[in-house]
């Protein structure tokens, strides 16, 4: 792998896998070939979901709404989720067979902890202007190729891989390392917005090979 090259998982937490609060199927088939990736890289980051109990992006803060409904905020458009990756939570924590992620991670960025604004990339927040911080200290480190991977491929992966093409890096996504949601077509919608951004899609295998 090139030094060149960043590794970038994505909200491998427990309420994201099965039995979580807002569970992704078989998301947790991932973690082993996450472990694997993250092995053969120098750059790697991590993200967290990361929200305050009264985020802005639960249903519970709208009365009359239900989980999974789109609303109009301040900001635009926003899915309503449940309760999920509460600050300090067991559901917040990442996947306890991460370990060996965990060890190579150079950064862990934490997202939505704004409890006005979500935020489903690692790169820019919800409201499309507040920026992590994460492109700089990529370009710090010299990268110019991000491999993105994670939960949930159609929301935080696929905003992050646009992002990060967005911010002038080569992309690529690690299908057989993500899984997704796919509410109401999104997943579709999203390798569509992938594929006009000139997002690679990849396996893992294709990458340890050096793809």
């Amino acid at each position: 792998m090139r030094t060149t090259d960043a590794l970038l998982i994505i909200d491998l937490q427990n309420d994201f896998m099965p039995g979580g609060a807002l569970a992704v199927a078989h998301g947790d088939e991932i973690v082993p070939i996450v472990n694997r990736l993250a092995q053969a890289f120098e750059n790697v980051v991590m993200t967290q979901d990361w929200h305050p109990a009264n985020h802005v992006s639960f249903a519970v803060r709208h009365p009359g709404h239900k989980p999974f409904e789109n609303i109009t905020l301040p900001y635009g458009e926003q899915t309503l989720w449940p309760v999920h990756c509460v600050q300090n939570s067991t559901g917040a924590a990442l996947h306890a067979d991460l370990e060996p992620s965990i060890k190579r991670a150079r950064a862990i960025v934490r997202k939505g902890w704004h409890p006005a604004v979500d935020s489903y990339s690692a790169f820019v927040e919800a409201d499309r202007k507040t920026k992590t911080g994460l492109a700089g200290y990529l370009r710090e480190l010299s990268v110019t190729r991000v491999y993105c991977c994670g939960l949930a491929t159609d929301y935080c992966v696929a905003w992050s891989a646009l992002d990060a093409r967005a911010a002038g890096f080569e992309v690529a996504l690690i299908e057989d390392a993500s899984r997704a949601i796919d509410l109401n077509g999104s997943l579709a919608a999203a390798r569509q917005q992938l594929h006009t951004a000139g997002v690679a899609r990849v396996n893992a295998q294709d990458v340890l090979r050096g793809g």
